[in-house]
């Protein structure tokens, strides 16, 4: 078996991966745990010490994978449609507040506060992170609108230096003292420094490789880079579920998992309804609803988890929201993916 086949049959059962990572994450640990603690020496960069860690490498390849993916000549499509690229993205960000606003208040009767305010962080880390590489691919396979789907990436992985410290500060208002603190040291660590230098700036590389490669090489090249983005994801899913899953299943807090899983849910599929219900304000074609759908319900995980790990090892439950967030968001992904390539089907068939 070659590794172009590996890596097609790795990318078409990514889910099924996902999963088997976090059972083994809860059976074997070890070597999880082990991932988080290797470290490369540190870096002093406008007078701030960097780690080099495993992690920080590992993001850092994620992006540079996702910039060298971005077809540049597709975003000048999209600056003729602005209004609905400044939508996307205000929606992005808009609707994760006004979504966990409800939650904090929704859950005020819940027995256990400390769980709650868990969740709440969680889910600030999924909802400030930058739109996922990944929504462009799904994009592209249920045919959507590339340009719409790599502007949407692009604009949020480029200005999530300034969105994502602010997203922060704005959810440390809606939590307890102790973890608005915790918020507003995420938007101090999370900052220009460090998005800058692990998810920009990778990406710019990634975006300016692409335009120095010819297009056989990019061709020949992206199933490896896939492969590669595969086992990058699936390495920080298990490393971090390592930390998390195996306490929560010792303390038999099946409670906690199941109310998280299903506000994570409620999270994914209210972002995804969104982007279905802005494509029709704006009376998109199908193929603009499609990506819109994507992007909208889609986030960057991996570098939330990454800093979840960085910043918040002492609080390993902030992590099951982002854990399950990233399932959730594959499976609904999916699902969109079956339900608009039949409508398609039926409608081509009935043409």
């Amino acid at each position: 078996m070659t590794l172009l086949t590996i890596s097609h049959f790795l990318h078409r059962h990514l889910l099924g991966f996902l999963i088997a990572a976090y059972v083994v994450a809860v059976i074997f640990p070890v070597p999880g745990l082990w991932i988080r603690h290797v470290s490369f020496g540190e870096i002093t960069i406008l007078q701030q010490k960097t780690n080099i860690s495993l992690l920080m490498i590992m993001l850092a390849m994620l992006m540079f994978n996702a910039g060298l993916g971005l077809k540049i000549s597709h975003l000048k499509n999209i600056l003729r449609k602005k209004q609905i690229l400044l939508a996307g993205l205000a929606a992005n960000l808009a609707l994760p507040i006004i979504y966990v606003f409800g939650i904090t208040i929704a859950m005020r009767l819940w027995y256990e506060p400390l769980e709650v305010q868990h969740i709440l962080v969680g889910l600030a880390l999924v909802a400030a992170m930058p739109i996922a590489g990944s929504s462009t691919a799904w994009a592209q396979n249920a045919n959507g609108n590339l340009a719409l789907s790599l502007g949407l990436v692009f604009f949020s992985t480029l200005l999530s230096p300034i969105v994502t410290p602010v997203a922060f500060h704005i959810f440390g208002e809606m939590a307890s003292d102790e973890y608005e603190k915790v918020l507003h040291g995420l938007a101090a660590y999370g900052s220009g420094t460090f998005l800058g230098l692990w998810v920009v700036l990778p990406s710019l590389l990634g975006i300016a490789v692409r335009l120095i490669l010819s297009e056989d090489w990019q061709a020949r090249g992206m199933p490896y880079l896939k492969f590669i983005n595969s086992i990058v994801l699936l390495l920080l899913n298990y490393s971090n579920a390592s930390v998390s899953l195996p306490q929560a299943m010792a303390e038999r807090d099946y409670d906690f998992l199941a109310i998280t899983l299903a506000i994570t849910a409620g999270l994914c599929l209210a972002l995804f309804a969104a982007g279905y219900g802005l494509s029709r304000f704006f009376r998109l074609d199908r193929a603009e609803r499609v990506s819109l759908m994507f992007g909208l319900g889609m986030n960057n995980n991996g570098t939330g988890l990454v800093l979840a790990s960085l910043a918040l090892s002492s609080y390993p439950n902030i992590m099951v929201p982002i854990i399950f967030y990233n399932l959730v968001q594959h499976i609904v992904a999916g699902t969109v993916y079956e339900v608009m390539s039949r409508k398609e089907s039926g409608t081509n068939g009935r043409g």
